[in-house]
């Protein structure tokens, strides 16, 4: 058996000191994350993250810039996540859009709320990814290749 990651893909994204977050219904109960979720066949990662934004939030989301690469196992599942996680802002909003299937709410947080929330974080890399994004960490898009 040859073991893969799980590749998947997150929107930092910050408007006026507030962060866009998803309130979902998990198989571990009612947690907060960034947009985010799996890469799909044939999908480029940016791809994928505007894509993700838009069904869990209804925000279209323009990348800027690479935030980093983070990889965490979890602990109960024994699941090992490959995060590519981005920076950018949001364009538009389709206030009538459906979001995806679990998905409470998309809300915009403020970082002190975000803070006290820890324990309701899908894996600890949602703060770690707000922690950097404030520290300043940016990477080129240009970094990034996809062949079709």
């Amino acid at each position: 058996m040859i073991w893969k990651p799980n590749v998947t893909v997150a929107a930092v994204i910050e408007n006026d000191g507030q962060f866009l977050m998803v309130e979902e219904n998990t198989s571990e109960g009612i947690q907060f994350n960034q947009p985010a979720g799996h890469l799909e066949p044939n999908e480029s990662l940016l791809n994928a993250a505007i894509r993700e934004t838009l069904e869990e939030t209804a925000y279209h989301f323009k990348p800027e810039s690479l935030l980093g690469i983070y990889r965490w196992t979890h602990p109960r599942k024994g699941v090992t996540y490959l995060r590519f996680a981005f920076i950018g802002s949001v364009t538009q909003h389709e206030a009538d859009r459906v979001l995806d299937k679990g998905i409470i709410r998309a809300a915009w947080l403020p970082l002190d709320e975000i803070r006290g929330m820890t324990a309701q974080f899908r894996s600890p890399l949602v703060l770690n990814c707000i922690e950097d994004y404030l520290a300043g960490k940016r990477y080129s898009l240009d970094i990034l290749t996809h062949y079709e």
